[in-house]
C-alpha cells in the first residue's frame, strides 16, 4: 500500500510496517470510496484499532466525529485530544434539535437551500415514524407529516419536534379535516420521542453549538441508551443533528465513526438514511467507519432478497476497506461469503490473537498486528475501565 499514511502496526507476512490512509488510497485510485468496515468479537481489539486510526489521523489534519456513542467509549478519547464529548441524559443541560438546518454551503440559493432542508426534515421525521411504528408509512401519513412540518416552519424560525407532533395530532382547522385521522398513528408514535424516557433530549432548540474547529466531537448516549426502549431512534436523532452540520464540502477530510451500527441497520427506514449519507461521503471528504461484532449482523436486516438486505449489502460494497478481527467458528461461512475470502483466509480468522486482523483492501489481503503506544493503551483499553471489548 506504500508508506504514506497512518502507522497501524506490523505486517505479519512481510515483517514490515503497515500504514493505512483511506484518503491517500482513494486519491491514488486504489479505492473507489474511503469507507471502512471493522468487525470482531468482544475482546478482539477492534475498538482500539478504530480509536488509534482516528486519533493518529488528527496529526495529519483530519477531524473526527462520532454521531452516536451508545456506550460512551469515545468520550475520554475526545477529551484527551482536545475535542469535546456532548453527554446527553436526563437532568443534563445538553439538548439537540434534530430539525436544525445544519451547515449551509456557500453559493446555495435561498430557494435551493429551503428545498434541501425541507427534504432532509421530511425524510428524518418519516424515518423516525416508520421505525417506531415498525411498518412503512401510508401515502396519507406522508401527507400528514408534510403538512405538519410546513405548519411548524411557518410558526417558528426554529421548528422542533413537539411542534410537528402537535400539528400532526391537531392540524390547522382551515385545512383538510381528515388530516387528524390520517396522521393519528404517526402523531402518537412520534410523541414517544418528546415524552417519557426521551423527554428533554430532542424536544427543544439546541443548547449545543457544533464547533467545526475542534479536532473531535462525540455524542455520548450512554446515560440514556441502556434504558431507552427506542435506542435506534435515539441514535438517529443524535446522528441527524451532527450529520447536518457535516455537509460542508470545504470542511476538510473527516472520520465519521458509527459504533454499534447494527442497531441502526436493523430498521429499513434508518438504513436508507445511512445509505444516502454514505453515498455523499466522497463529495464531502468523509470517511465513514462502521463497527460490528460480526458481519452476519447484516443477515438480520430484512428478509433474504429484500430491498433492506440489498441496502445493507451495498453499504458493505461501498466500503472497500474491510478489517476482520477474530470471529467465532460459526461465523466463518457468512464472513467468507460476504467478503469473498479464500479458504486459507477463512481458516485464519478464529486463530487471530488480540489486535491481529485480516485487512482486505480492494482486492489485496494483509494480516496485521495492531501496535499501541502505552499511553494509547491506557486511553483506549475499555476492558480495564468498563469490562467490555477493546
Amino acid at each position: 500500500l506504500g508508506s504514506e499514511g497512518v502507522f497501524v502496526g506490523q505486517d505479519l507476512y512481510s515483517g514490515g510496517s503497515f500504514v493505512y490512509d483511506p484518503w491517500v488510497l482513494y486519491a491514488r485510485g486504489v479505492l473507489t470510496a474511503p469507507n471502512v468496515v471493522i468487525a470482531g468479537i468482544v475482546g478482539s481489539g477492534k475498538s482500539s484499532l478504530a480509536k488509534s486510526l482516528y486519533t493518529r489521523s488528527i496529526a495529519f489534519g483530519r477531524r473526527v466525529y462520532v454521531p452516536c456513542d451508545p456506550k460512551g467509549e469515545h468520550t475520554a478519547v475526545a477529551q484527551l485530544v482536545g475535542g469535546r464529548a456532548i453527554v446527553l441524559g436526563h437532568g443534563l443541560s445538553a439538548r439537540l434539535n434534530p430539525l436544525d438546518e445544519g451547515y449551509r454551503p456557500r453559493g446555495v440559493a435561498d430557494v435551493d437551500w429551503t428545498a434541501q432542508v425541507k427534504a432532509r426534515r421530511r425524510d428524518l421525521v418519516g424515518a423516525l415514524a416508520e421505525t417506531v411504528l415498525a411498518r412503512p408509512l401510508t401515502p396519507v401519513e406522508h401527507t400528514a407529516i408534510d403538512a405538519a412540518l410546513a405548519a411548524a416552519v411557518d410558526a417558528s424560525e426554529v421548528p422542533v419536534l413537539p411542534m410537528v407532533v402537535d400539528r400532526i395530532l391537531t392540524p390547522d382547522r382551515s385545512g383538510d379535516a381528515r388530516l387528524a385521522d390520517d396522521g393519528r398513528h404517526v402523531g402518537h408514535a412520534l410523541r414517544r420521542l418528546v415524552a417519557g424516557d426521551l423527554a428533554g433530549l430532542f424536544d427543544g432548540p439546541s443548547t449545543i453549538a457544533f464547533d467545526p474547529s475542534l479536532p473531535m466531537m462525540s455524542l455520548d448516549l450512554s446515560r440514556v441508551a441502556e434504558n431507552a426502549a427506542l435506542v435506534s431512534v435515539l441514535m438517529t436523532c443524535a446522528s441527524a443533528w451532527m450529520e447536518a452540520a457535516l455537509l460542508d464540502p470545504a470542511g476538510g477530510q473527516r472520520w465519521v465513526i458509527y459504533d454499534e451500527a447494527w442497531r441502526l441497520m436493523a430498521h429499513p427506514a434508518l438504513l436508507r438514511r445511512m445509505d444516502a449519507h454514505w453515498r455523499l461521503a466522497r463529495h464531502y471528504g468523509i470517511a465513514n467507519a462502521l463497527i460490528f461484532h460480526k458481519l452476519s449482523d447484516l443477515d438480520t436486516v430484512g428478509d433474504a432478497g429484500s430491498a433492506a438486505r440489498a441496502l445493507a449489502s451495498s453499504l458493505l460494497a461501498n466500503a472497500e476497506s474491510r478489517v476482520i478481527y477474530r470471529q467465532e467458528t460459526d461465523q466463518l461461512g457468512a464472513t467468507a461469503l460476504a467478503l469473498g475470502l479464500t479458504r486459507t483466509e477463512q481458516q485464519l480468522l478464529p486463530t487471530l490473537g488480540t489486535g491481529q486482523g485480516l485487512w482486505r483492501i480492494a482486492d489485496r489481503s494483509f494480516v496485521v498486528q495492531h501496535q499501541l503506544h502505552p499511553a494509547e493503551f491506557e486511553a483506549f483499553d475499555t476492558r480495564a475501565r468498563m469490562g467490555i471489548n477493546v
